[in-house]
């Protein structure tokens, strides 16, 4: 196959787009960051809050919308073992930002934090929580690689360019507008590329339909043709892992800083919660055309197309089913727009990857760990050299993966059995403290690593009610990802309780007591009126009196202690 000359130039006039949009955004940040109060640390990465709601439901959506949900719900319905009731993304995403509208966004935005992690550096300290931010950098390079790996494999089905080159240039035009701008480049250029995405998407869905090599998707959604009923089902042995999966993408997408990079940029805590709600419904949406690639591809007759026999599952390329459907089943110029509306959703996932490392990195760790005293020219360059830091790690590991659906479900693992029980102790359970954090943080990674996954390749140690042995291989029927949340949460709080009674009631002395979870009554001299109280919830201690931006955060210390 030669080169498509003319889908290499239309991916390169779409570049073009995004970096003009780039620019663009680039000049109204440097114009913020002189008018603003606040420092330029949070107006590149939260956009000075002022994020309005049309903008927000954009990059909100579109930051989900990548390269791993297009191609990974067009995998997951194509694959015979799977179908369209294991690919159910777009749902558990639309829960997710209805939850994060719920009980998530007024409290964060309230507060305004910089990071997710930010109620755990004030909470915990300097430490633990530097300890809770490596998870976190781990889920935005898998996500960024995640989303690569989606451009990368259709480029090279549909243009037949190398995979390397297709990953490094689009990996390379998402760092050079993201540093630009920060979060109003990467903002507004969702705006472009959600248009894109969309309109492209249902453009392929007619052709898609009535092309001549392939049966009628309502025949074979129940049927047995050319493989199993696109439909899927579910067997008694394999209910609770759904319901694992639904759960673990339904909530522990609300533990990823991409989410709520966009709910603290919001003009207001009203606009963060609107921003979910609409996004819920807009991500179904766009959730419909990959389903639709999948059945198509279910339900075609291969040997009457240019690709021919064995089909794409049986020679396991069903991970590229999308530019396979696209290039065997449509006219060249709309596997061309197919292009587009993969490289659309790709580059605005990527570059909310790298600015929610970067944010994570910046603020968090150099920021009020390494160097408090760092100036906005450093932090300046501190961000820039980690956008790039992020995006060349992601990159490389997009190298030496084979399936979109794989990097994202490992990255959503990890969010939820380890990042979400940690986030809704902090938020919501005032007893929580550095004691059960660190408790929860150990008993979680290892009951995780001892329930195995046969996916990566970790075998199973720790063997739940229903575990079966399968080719020689333990395979667990449990939910194994949900039991470790819980037991997770449950230890966090447990242990917060009874660190807590042991040291005010005098049980353990009270220079054991690292994490200051003794209460202390203080008198205020006379004449004195309003003088803050002693820092009790954070062992770094005299840093908990107000963050690097501003926000008084004493008083959410006295409530958690």
């Amino acid at each position: 196959m030669a080169l498509n000359v003319a889908g290499v130039v239309a991916v390169v006039v779409f570049y073009v787009l995004i970096l003009a949009t780039g620019v663009w955004a680039a000049r109204k940040s440097r114009r913020a960051e002189k008018k603003s109060s606040e420092d330029r640390t949070a107006v590149v990465l939260l956009g000075e809050r002022n994020i309005n709601l049309l903008v927000g439901i954009c990059t909100m959506t579109a930051t989900w919308v990548g390269g791993g949900f297009i191609l990974g719900i067009a995998e997951a319905t194509y694959t015979p073992k799977m179908g369209l009731i294991w690919a159910l993304m777009p749902l558990e995403y639309s829960v997710s930002f209805i939850i994060g509208g719920l009980f998530f966004a007024k409290p964060m935005r309230e507060k305004k934090y910089i990071t997710m992690m930010d109620p755990f550096q004030i909470k915990y300290g300097k430490l633990l929580s530097a300890v809770l931010v490596l998870p976190c950098l781990m889920i935005d390079v898998l996500w960024v690689s995640c989303t690569l790996l989606g451009l990368g494999a259709t480029m090279t089905v549909i243009l037949d360019l190398p995979f390397a080159y297709s990953v490094w240039i689009s990996s390379a035009v998402a760092i050079i507008y993201t540093l630009l701008g920060g979060l109003y480049s990467v903002a507004y250029t969702d705006v472009i590329q959600l248009a894109l995405a969309f309109i492209s998407l249902w453009l392929c869905v007619p052709f898609l339909l009535l092309n001549n090599t392939s049966l009628s998707i309502a025949q074979t959604a129940f049927n047995h043709t050319f493989q199993d009923p696109w439909v899927g089902s579910l067997d008694k042995d394999s209910v609770w892992r759904w319901l694992d999966d639904f759960l673990m993408l339904g909530l522990g997408s609300v533990s990823f800083q991409s989410f709520h990079q966009r709910t603290l940029s919001a003009s207001s805590c009203v606009t963060a919660q609107l921003t979910c709600y609409a996004a819920a419904i807009l991500i179904a949406i766009l959730g419909i055309p990959p389903v639709l690639v999948g059945a198509v591809a279910a339900s075609t007759d291969w040997n009457l197309t240019q690709y021919g026999l064995p089909p794409p599952y049986a020679r396991n390329e069903h991970s590229f089913i999308l530019p396979l459907t696209l290039q065997n089943l449509t006219p060249s110029y709309i596997s061309i727009i197919g292009i587009g509306a993969v490289a659309a959703a790709v580059m605005s996932s990527t570059d909310s990857g790298l600015l929610s490392a970067t944010s994570i990195f910046s603020s968090n760790i150099y920021k009020n760990i390494l160097r408090k005293q760092a100036s906005d020219f450093e932090m300046k360059w501190v961000i820039r050299i980690t956008v790039v830091v992020v995006g060349l790690v992601g990159t490389s590991i997009t190298l030496h993966s084979i399936s979109t659906l794989f990097l994202w479900i490992l990255a959503a693992d990890i969010s939820y059995t380890l990042i979400f029980p940690h986030l809704v102790a902090v938020l919501f359970f005032k007893v929580t403290n550095g004691y059960g954090a660190t408790a929860g943080y150990i008993v979680g990674i290892t009951v995780r690593i001892l329930l195995g996954e046969n996916d990566i390749g970790l075998p199973v140690i720790l063997q739940l009610p229903g575990c079966t042995m399968e080719n020689g291989i333990y395979v667990q029927r449990a939910p194994v990802r949900t039991s470790s949340m819980v037991l997770t949460l449950i230890t966090i709080l447990f242990f917060s309780v009874v660190a807590s009674l042991m040291f005010n009631y005098g049980l353990l002395p009270e220079r054991l007591d690292v994490f200051k979870v003794k209460h202390r009554v203080t008198v205020p001299p006379v004449g004195t009126v309003g003088q803050n109280h002693k820092d009790e919830g954070d062992g770094g201690g005299d840093d908990c009196h107000e963050n690097s931006q501003g926000v008084p955060l004493q008083p959410l210390l006295q409530n958690g202690s």
